[in-house]
Order: C-alpha cells, then structure tokens, then sequence
C-alpha cells in the first residue's frame, strides 16, 4: 500500500469554504482594493494621457514638453506611491523601496536620468494599464455583488406574482453568484497585485543589485567601526597602561642605581622587576603598533611601511609609488598586509632577503612582498596567509600567492581605490 500517496481532497468542506469566504476580511480588503483601485487608477491614467497629449501638442516649443515631462515625471512618481500604498494596506504587498535618484548638477539632468530609467517606463505601463483594468475589475466585482444580492431578493420582491417558480430560480442563482463572488474579488484583486509588483518595484536583477550594494555598504560600516574601535583602544593604551608602564620602568630604573646597599636578593628582584617592565613596555608598543600605528594615520602608508621594514630582522627593500593618499581602510588593510607578510617571511621563510613594492596604478593600489626563502607557504597552514586574504576581501581587493616548494615565495594584493 502507498502510503506516500496525497490525500483526496477535502470535496465535503467545499461549502464551508464557500461560505467562510463571504465573512472573510481578505474579501473585504480585496474589494475595497478594487474600489479604490477603480477610482485612482482612471484618475491617474487620465491625468497622464492628458499630460502626454500636452507634450505632443507643444513640440514646436521647448518650454511646453520640458514642463509637460517633468510634471509627467511628478504624477507617475506621486501615484506609484499611492498604488504602492493601497496594495500593501489592503493585500499585504511588500516592497523594496525605489533607489533614490543620484544627484544631478542641474534640472534638465534629473529630468533627463528619470526618462532613461527602465523603472520609470514600467511605472508608466502599470499606471496606463491600471487606468483600464482598476475600473473594469472594480465593476465586475461591484456587479457580481450587486446582482447576487438582487437575486437572493427576488423570492422578496416578487410576492403576489404568479411566476413563482421562476423566481426562486433565480433565488438559487443569486446563491450561486454571491458564493462565487468573493472568489472573483479576490482573483481580480491578486491579479492587480501581480501586474503591480512587477512593474512599480525591482525586478530580480535590481533586486539583486541592491542587496549587493547593500551589502557592500555594510561591510564597509564595519571595517569603518573596526578601524575606529582599534584606534580608540590604541588611543586608550597609549594614553593610560603605556604612561603607566613607562613610569613604572623609570621608577624601578632610578631604584636600581640609586638603592645599591640592598641585599643582595633585593638588589636582583629590583633588577629583575625592571627589566620585566622594560619588555612587559616594549610588547605593549607592539601591540599598540599593531593595532593602529600612529605613523600611519599622520603620515600615511610610505612613512608607515618605512618604519616596517626598518624593524624588520632581515634586509628589505621598500618601493612606494603613490602620487597620493588612498581611503584610510584602504591604507589600513595594505599596512597591515605588509607588515604580516614579513613577519611571517623573518618567522618561517628563513629567507635572507625581502622586497616590498607598493604603487597606485589606474585606480588600483598594487603591493607585492617577495623573498628568497624555502617556499611552501600554505595558507591553511596557520601563518597568517588566510587572515591576510580576509583582510583584502574585507574591501573588495583580490589577493593571490605563490609559494612553489624551494622559493622563492610571493605575496600580491589589489586593492581597489576610489579616486
């Protein structure tokens, strides 16, 4: 026996249906619908026809269809928002909001990127359209109701008349009609609302663009707030724990040449407790260095990258070409780059040379860290490299690496700026 079968469908509660549809608030929403449908839409289709037919009319002239489009522009603009606005309050439509117009230097601009707009023109369709198709399916609707009612009343109304029979007749066709009238209110209501979507909001790949830019917005957010909450912590050590340590150090300095008949014990935890806050100070540096050096925000990347590779335990050469300074998050990300790729070359490389090459071609920052170690860097090896790749994602860059067994190993990054 096939138990996966479906079940048969539920034929007894049929006219239960029928009947709950009559009370139903998605009839009387879809019918109100209709109604007001069938009074904005003519009015709207009017009003654009007539606005349309003035254009034409005054072609001979500038000023008449420069007027015309742009009032043209306004109406369509003020009754998407209306029919937007009726469709989500009676059958529950859901829309994208419209992307804003970007900003023009001047009227003839603004005027000039809306008519080239493909959402203005399925505005306009939908607005003609709805002109015709509002009033007609308000009507049928209207009728339906209308003569339903008739008819359940004709038993009433013909009383006394010889041709009973023939009345209640008609009685069982009226109850026919108004248990099918909300049926059709409700079709006639879903069908406007499925010629609406599509044309008064995006289609799929608008859509989809929008979710990319907005996406794209919100991972910049972030890197922007990542960035602010690593300068306020590198402000915040520098400002307090740093000072403190800094004053500690010097304290147990000046105890450990001034306090010289301490025993002997003394004498060595005094100098122990120095040195300690002395390296305790300079991992804190580092730290703070790391999080969001200050050269960096001063002075910007080729000071900063300078600094790095004066730091670094093996040889470097540096060459920064940049004719100016690029996005501070772009700055960062590059930075940061840099300075974990050699740490990992003095770390794992054993390389006995590095360079850097840093240069802002065509709207793209370039860097490229080579050196002549063993090779076989693997980013999921635990260096580093994958937190690198994630970096330069964070702004849309590309990165790439090459690292064959033997050497040598090379580390490239684009990063795109905006100019």
């Amino acid at each position: 026996m096939d138990t996966s079968a479906a079940p048969p469908f539920p034929w007894r509660r049929v006219p239960v249906f029928a009947v709950q549809a009559l009370f139903a608030g998605v009839t009387w929403r879809s019918l109100v619908s209709l109604v007001t449908g069938a009074i904005i839409g003519p009015l709207g289709g009017i009003l654009i026809l007539v606005l349309v037919s003035a254009g034409i009319s005054g072609l001979v002239t500038i000023v008449i269809p420069l007027a015309a489009g742009a009032a043209l522009l306004v109406v369509i603009a003020a009754l998407t928002s209306i029919q937007r606005g009726r469709l989500t309050a009676y059958l529950g439509v859901q829309w994208t909001p419209l992307a804003p117009s970007p900003p023009a230097t001047s009227a003839l601009g603004t005027l000039w990127h809306l008519l080239r707009s493909a959402a203005t023109w399925r505005q306009f369709a939908y607005h003609l359209i709805a002109g015709v198709y509002n009033a007609v399916a308000a009507a049928v609707a209207i009728a339906l109701w209308s003569c339903g009612i008739a008819m359940l009343a004709s038993p009433l109304l013909g009383i006394g008349m010889e041709d009973g029979v023939r009345l209640w007749r008609l009685f069982g066709v009226g109850i026919a009609v108004v248990l099918a009238a909300p049926w059709v209110t409700r079709g006639l209501a879903t069908l406007d609302a499925a010629m609406a979507r599509p044309l008064l909001g995006l289609t799929k790949s608008e859509a989809l663009a929008r979710r990319v830019t907005d996406l794209a917005a919100s991972r910049s957010s972030t890197v922007d707030a990542a960035d602010a909450e690593r300068r306020r912590i590198e402000r915040d050590l520098h400002d307090g724990a740093q000072q403190r340590l800094t004053s500690l150090a010097m304290n147990l300095g000046i105890a450990r040449a001034t306090l010289t008949d301490l025993p002997e014990e003394g004498s060595r935890a005094i100098a122990e407790a120095h040195e300690e806050a002395k390296q305790v100070l300079t991992d804190l540096r580092d730290l703070v260095r790391g999080l969001h050096p200050a050269v960096l925000e001063d002075r910007g990347l080729d000071a900063a990258l300078s600094a790095v590779a004066a730091r670094s335990p093996i040889p470097v050469r540096l060459r920064v070409d940049m004719d100016r300074r690029v996005a501070r998050d772009v700055e960062a990300v590059a930075y940061f780059v840099v300075s974990e790729a050699l740490t990992n070359v003095a770390r794992h490389a054993e390389a006995e040379h590095a360079a850097v090459e840093v240069s802002l071609e065509d709207g793209q920052l370039r860097l490229r860290v080579a050196d002549d170690g063993r090779g076989g860097a693997d980013p999921q090896g635990g260096t580093g490299l994958q937190g690198l790749s994630d970096r330069v994602r964070s702004v849309d860059g590309t990165f790439r690496i090459t690292s064959p067994l033997g050497g040598p190993t090379a580390i490239e990054a684009e990063l795109p700026c905006a100019s």
